[in-house]
């Protein structure tokens, strides 16, 4: 099993506003891509970063959901994250195995 992780920095005037479309448009949209099994969004303490940051983590399967995903409906997704945040946040993405 895999992790798809999203790593956020969100600016405080936008924290609010982000993290409720993040929780009720985002993740849904990407979730019904069906190449991910699980989603949860956990919130980094203790960062020494101004604003907010957030952990978005997707479960999958197998290499193959993560390369759909990424050829088919990442470019869009991402497209309509930064325009509706733009300039108000960093992000950057990680692929982790799950060892069990």
């Amino acid at each position: 099993m895999f992790l798809y992780n999203v790593t956020v920095n969100i600016a405080d005037e936008a924290q609010i506003e982000w993290l409720k479309w993040m929780k009720e448009v985002h993740i849904r949209h990407v979730m019904k891509t069906g190449c991910f099994i699980d989603s949860q969004v956990l919130k980094l303490l203790y960062v020494e970063d101004q604003g907010h940051t957030y952990s978005i983590q997707y479960k999958f399967l197998e290499m193959v959901d993560i390369e759909k995903y990424q050829k088919d409906f990442a470019p869009k997704l991402q497209e309509e994250h930064k325009k509706k945040f733009d300039g108000k946040y960093a992000a950057f993405r990680t692929l982790l195995q799950i060892v069990e």
